[in-house]
């Protein structure tokens, strides 16, 4: 009885899991796909935009640096609890920001918003980390799986609710109230004390090298930098870059956005098994070529339809590197939450970066050749890929 009571609890954990990385990514493309709506309600250009956008890479970097301390002080739970319901706050500035037309409080918004996923990352994912223990079974891709198929569902909605003309503001406002039941409900789920003062030495036997030190890391580091640059242009570029790159309407743009989307969830859900009968290495290598084989096409091909397939293989070449460098850096060293709050802070340096970046080069040479510094990225990613091996002293996982 008790068995089978603790295999339920750890289920109903998993799915609690699955709804915390869904909501993010319905959130993000909630305000995501409204871009251009939201650049014209508050009266900016493509680089005044990249500056707005730099609210939420200041507020994910805030965030992602001090969630490591947050959780070893707390434990997830409570910091998975503070953080969802804060992100719903910030998407209520938002709104409220859209209806005084504000950029600055707009801005302050996305810090808000930024900042309360940045913070969460860590916890989800060594919340994560921990039920991929206890089942014995690779659920992190799936769980990444989530937050894509999020975006996937917010591009849907925000397609259908463009199409329609309903307001960027109410839209914004509406997602952020139906957030919060499911935060309630999933949050009784995750137990207490995960992560809290957590100290892997003593599993580990030593501390290792440090960090900066430890050139496999920063390897790791390079390529989750390159791929989450690749999937933050696009959730913050893409529909524009759609709009004034390749001359479709609004509602078209939200829904090559979706393709993009699709094409996250589509290789987060199906990498596990790619994973499983070849390597960590080969995939990141593979993923990365598909990537910028996509961005490729978007940038030098102006035909429509070859612009809707190539945001797919976008998609499908960023999904799996930000869980697969979480992997990577858990199990190729000691300290293991410390080493993932690394790569999730280098990975973050692309959402840092990447909007005032691709804005400035967008307002002087065009976004369609602002994104080359995209695909150079990607390029390095898959030069660099061995970073992410398994050790060979470690058994590999198998998927159930």
């Amino acid at each position: 009885m008790t068995s089978l009571s603790s295999r339920n609890a750890l289920q109903l954990r998993m799915w609690a899991l699955f709804m915390f990385f869904f909501l993010p990514g319905l959130l993000m493309a909630s305000w995501a796909t409204r871009t251009p709506a939201i650049r014209d309600v508050l009266s900016l250009s493509t680089a005044g935009m990249g500056v707005v956008l730099f609210g939420l890479s200041v507020g994910s970097m805030s965030g992602i640096l001090c969630s490591a301390w947050l959780v070893k002080r707390f434990g997830t739970r409570r910091v998975i609890r503070t953080t969802m319901s804060c992100a719903v706050l910030g998407m209520a500035i938002l709104s409220g920001a859209l209806w005084l037309a504000s950029p600055l409080l707009f801005a302050f918004g996305l810090m808000i918003f930024g900042g309360s996923f940045g913070a969460a990352e860590v916890a989800i994912n060594v919340e994560g980390a921990a039920v991929e223990r206890e089942m014995n079974k690779t659920v992190l891709p799936m769980m990444h799986g989530f937050y894509s198929f999020g975006t996937l569902v917010g591009a849907g909605i925000g397609m259908v609710l463009t199409a329609f003309g309903l307001s960027a503001t109410l839209h914004i406002l509406l997602a952020a109230l139906a957030g919060i039941l499911p935060i309630m409900i999933a949050i009784k789920a995750i137990p207490d004390g995960t992560g809290k003062n957590r100290d892997d030495s003593a599993v580990h036997g030593d501390k290792g090298v440090p960090f900066y030190r430890d050139i496999q890391l920063m390897l790791i580091g390079v390529i989750v930098l390159a791929m989450a640059f690749a999937e933050g242009s696009a959730n913050d570029w893409l529909p524009l870059l759609m709009v004034d790159g390749h001359g479709f309407s609004p509602t078209s743009g939200s829904l090559i956005y979706a393709g993009f989307t699709l094409g996250m969830t589509v290789g987060r859900f199906t990498g596990g098994w790619f994973i499983d009968r070849y390597s960590r290495v080969a995939v990141v290598r593979a993923s990365a070529m598909m990537g910028a084989l996509g961005i490729g096409l978007i940038i030098f091909v102006d035909v429509d339809w070859i612009a809707g397939v190539s945001v797919i293989l976008w998609g499908l070449g960023a999904s799996l590197g930000f869980p697969l460098t979480i992997s990577a850096a858990s199990d190729t060293g000691p300290d293991a939450p410390g080493r993932v709050s690394v790569v999730a802070t280098t990975g973050y340096l692309a959402f840092l970066v990447g909007p005032p970046l691709l804005g400035f080069l967008g307002e002087h040479f065009g976004l369609r050749s602002a994104m080359l510094a995209v695909l150079a990225l990607v390029i390095v990613a898959a030069f660099v890929a061995r970073a992410v091996a398994k050790p060979e002293s470690q058994p590999v996982m198998e998927n159930a």
